[in-house]
């Protein structure tokens, strides 16, 4: 039986980059890096010729693992959010309009401005990660 959820996982193009970004922009913690091309990983990922690097990072409880492959190479996808099967990872903030636009003077590409959502009273608001994975910021009603 399932009791909890261990991680979150996104397939990057730049490892460094992405760690980067989630660490460097966003302020999530770092919690290690690796290299591996061992049994374990081509067996549980079924590429026999798999070779990745790994990041885990961390905020609050929540564990976010960026992969990198670098055999086999793989496409890139379509990743808008209107599509099958595209990710997004939503963050809390206690602040939207300063967390957007402190994000903003780093760089980081919004969908929107933050907006009011009419059916929970969230504030949220759409933005995209260097690979274009969309996240979002999320806010919960005074």
């Amino acid at each position: 039986m399932l009791t909890s959820v261990n991680h979150t996982s996104f397939t990057v193009s730049d490892l460094a980059r992405s760690v980067a970004f989630y660490r460097d922009v966003l302020g999530m913690k770092l919690e290690f890096e690796t290299e591996t091309s061992g049994d374990f990983i081509r067996t549980v990922t079924a590429f026999p010729d798999a070779h990745i690097k790994v990041a885990v990072l961390s905020l609050g409880n929540h564990r976010l693992e960026l992969i990198q492959y670098l055999a086999p190479k793989g496409t890139v996808l379509d990743l808008r959010t209107c599509n099958v099967g595209a990710p997004h990872l939503a963050f809390w903030c206690d602040d939207i309009q300063k967390t957007y636009q402190e994000l903003q003077g780093k760089g980081v590409s919004f969908k929107s401005a933050p907006m009011r959502s009419d059916v929970s009273g969230n504030w949220a608001c759409y933005f995209t990660d260097p690979d274009g994975i969309a996240l979002e910021l999320n806010q919960r009603p005074a």
